[in-house]
């Protein structure tokens, strides 16, 4: 078993891809503790199961489902990204700081303004359908 993972380290393309399955092992690693470790991405998912169980309800076209995946991935990565920076500044400074208060109210300010965006987008997709128009 040794010599056989000695032999694919040395088949470039073998080694690049598992490189990038770890990569992305990493990344769902990453997704999983966003989601156990912080209420916020809880209520985000609960949020993004509402908003696909509402495109379904309403017969949602293409072009709707496009910006309905837009509007919850913008808050999602939002979400990852306020998280790291709170990590980061908690590693860096962990007592009260306030430049890293500073930090973290813009972090959050900007998962305040994607998540706005997105019920507005969710807005204009949903009062067609619900106007008896549709897409």
């Amino acid at each position: 078993m040794q010599s056989s993972l000695r032999n694919t380290a040395r088949l470039p393309f073998i080694s690049y891809g598992i490189s990038r399955l770890r990569s992305i092992g990493f990344a769902l690693h990453g997704i999983g503790a966003l989601i156990r470790n912080e209420p916020n991405a809880r209520v985000h998912l609960v949020a993004s199961l509402a908003v696909v169980l509402a495109g379904l309800e309403l017969h949602c076209g293409l072009d709707d489902w496009r910006w309905l995946a837009l509007a919850v991935a913008m808050v999602w990565v939002a979400e990852a990204f306020n998280t790291a920076i709170e990590v980061l500044c908690n590693l860096v400074q962990p007592d009260f700081h306030p430049r890293v208060k500073q930090i973290k109210d813009l972090a959050a300010g900007a998962v305040l303004l994607a998540a706005m965006v997105a019920a507005l987008i969710g807005a204009s997709v949903a009062f067609p359908h619900l106007l008896g128009g549709g897409a």
